[in-house]
């Protein structure tokens, strides 16, 4: 009895300081969420922005990120980053801006979003510096705006061009006695080659030559424009491989200054004319997010006017259901747009996209609430780094569609794709299966038996009737003759300057130029309308909840795995394929 009242005793003192203590944690994030607006930004600050952190189009703050380990907790939001900008370059309190870039974790078309906001930042005649030890050609895209560009003495600059790489798995899938089944439309519908062969073939090598070369070039232009340094020079550079020190750099123009951390802190005391012993005020976008108020307000007792426009964020892969903040559920899309077409007071919707598609049901889900808003208010589509086949179904029927120049879009294509998993359990795993039917194709489609004729056909006609929808909405929606939209379809994949040559792209520009088209288009003022993102982030108290409720996996698996993690989740990914495809490539790293 004294041990089991040992043992009860010891257990309800754990029960109470673990109570204590979830206590605590939850009055901290309480309190976390209530201090914006309590920082306070002194006088002769610099704005730091580190971009060395995943970019996505909004911030999300893990409360619990010490907790779960995971390098992806908390990540940089490209709006919170630009509101930054825009509200320092009038702030009198900050005197210039600090980027520290070495490896942006960011799509090319999300880092012209902030070069581009930075540029006009510079209008104030305020300074931009740039520091960096190691500098990708991503991180110097961000830096070469800069007035002053410092390269670590013993450092290191990539300068030798882009490429993609592509993953293939089909000899893996050989080894495991998995066959896939492929069903596709157009041969640039490159997305099942990662299964079936061990390289590109050569339409996909074409398209993918195509559209790199044409973020290269715009990439160089941009460059030599800020530098001063001509685009044939630059790709001379990078041919010959003759940046191969900071010295180099210096010669070449690329960087101002080969120095030290302790040397930029010195330049950046003469600007603000401080003291040696004095220390330099710097303050990070998160903080000086929270001593501002930026245009994500959607209090009405403090604007002259109800008018908004929102802004529906939706990014990552498209599948049926709420999905979160890393992937767009056709449900919750859907019925934003919706919420935000029957909101009286929304003028203009922005329908902000940032995916590479998924499935095709989901996509025409949204494709319809898009049409049935257009009919009442405008629509249009901002495209961020990656809108492309199911991410370009949801924004072909909008009033009009904006692109970086550098954007990732078009494949206009569909496929489905099976797996025969017979010899895998059979000669692997020693297991058999039978059946009875009673019709001839109860089972079909059945992933424990080869498909027969019949079976292929009927995929094959589904796939082909999916993209005859998907090419006539293409056609309606950008006013092009059916003929036209086939000729560019076939499942290739395009960039924003290619796409607004063959009329897929109605404008270059970004986020901040979609919005002003739609106000246009609703006859608003600049002084007359606010904005409103959608849908709403997590609050801290939701955020907790889900911490100890649903596992953020994807964290957990980088925690674990490391490296080995996207292997992982692209097998994930793969058993999650549900239906008929509209996507790019499962895993494309350009860089």
């Amino acid at each position: 009895m004294r041990q089991f009242l040992k043992y009860l005793l010891a257990t309800l003192l754990g029960l109470v300081i673990f109570t204590l203590l979830g206590i605590l944690i939850f009055a901290g994030i309480i309190g976390a969420a209530s201090s914006k607006g309590d920082v306070t930004v002194a006088d002769n600050s610099v704005l730091k922005i580190k971009l060395d952190e995943p970019i996505r189009e909004r911030s999300r703050t893990n409360p619990f990120a010490s907790f779960s380990g995971g390098d992806d907790a908390n990540v940089m939001g490209l709006v919170e980053i630009k509101e930054a900008l825009k509200k320092a370059k009038d702030d009198d309190n900050i005197k210039g801006v600090y980027i520290a870039a070495e490896n942006p974790q960011a799509g090319w078309a999300t880092l012209e979003e902030v070069r581009n906001a930075l540029i006009d930042f510079k209008t104030s005649k305020k300074f931009v510096y740039s520091y960096a030890e190691v500098m990708t050609e991503k991180a110097y895209y961000i830096a070469s705006v800069a007035d002053k560009i410092y390269l670590n003495p013993a450092g290191d600059m990539e300068w030798n061009g882009i490429s993609a790489e592509l993953t293939f798995f089909k000899g893996s899938l050989d080894k495991l006695g998995l066959k896939p089944e492929v069903f596709r439309v157009g041969e640039f519908k490159s997305a099942i080659e990662p299964f079936i062969r061990e390289n590109m073939s050569e339409p996909n090598r074409l398209q993918v030559s195509s559209f790199l070369n044409s973020i290269n070039d715009h990439f160089l232009t941009s460059v030599a424009k800020s530098r001063g340094v001509s685009a044939i020079t630059l790709r001379q550079l990078a041919s010959d491989l003759t940046i191969q020190t900071p010295a180099d750099a210096l010669r070449a123009k690329l960087v101002s200054n080969v120095g030290y951390y302790d040397e930029l802190e010195g330049e950046i005391r003469k600007q603000l004319k401080l003291d040696e012993k004095k220390k330099i005020e710097f303050v990070t976008v998160g903080k000086y997010k929270n001593a501002a108020s930026g245009d994500e307000s959607d209090d009405d007792d403090k604007v002259s006017s109800k008018n908004r426009i929102a802004v529906i964020v939706a990014s990552g892969d498209i599948n049926t259901g709420s999905g979160d903040d890393q992937s767009i559920g056709s449900d919750k899309i859907a019925g934003e747009i919706r919420k935000a077409r029957l909101n009286d007071n929304i003028k203009a919707i922005v329908l902000r996209i940032n995916s590479g598609g998924g499935s095709a049901l989901a996509s025409d889900v949204m494709w319809r609430e898009v049409q049935l808003t257009r009919k009442v208010k405008p629509i249009v589509a901002s495209f961020s780094d990656y809108a492309a086949s199911g991410g370009y179904f949801m924004a072909m029927g909008c009033n009009k569609i904006v692109a970086q120049p550098n954007t990732i879009t078009g494949s206009i294509g569909v496929f489905a794709l099976l797996f025969n998993t017979e010899s895998l359990f059979k000669d692997k795993l020693g297991v058999t299966f039978d059946r009875v039917l009673t019709n001839p194709h109860a089972d079909f489609p059945s992933a424990t038996r080869p498909l027969t004729d019949f079976d292929r056909k009927v995929l094959q006609t589904g796939v082909d009737r999916i993209y005859a929808s998907f090419t006539k909405k293409v056609a309606d929606g950008r006013k092009l003759p059916i003929d036209s939209v086939r000729a560019i379809a076939g499942g290739r994949v395009w960039t924003g300057t290619q796409g607004k040559a063959i009329g897929l792209v109605d404008q270059l520009g970004g986020l901040d130029d979609a919005i002003k088209l739609a106000a246009t288009e609703a006859k608003l003022k600049d002084d007359d309308y606010r904005l409103r993102y959608m849908p709403a982030l997590e609050s801290p108290v939701e955020q907790f909840m889900k911490y100890f409720g649903d596992s953020d996996d994807d964290t957990r698996l980088k925690a674990v795995l490391g490296t080995f993690a996207p292997a992982v989740q692209q097998v994930r990914k793969l058993q999650s394929l549900k239906g008929i495809q509209a996507r790019l490539p499962m895993e494309m790293d350009i860089r």
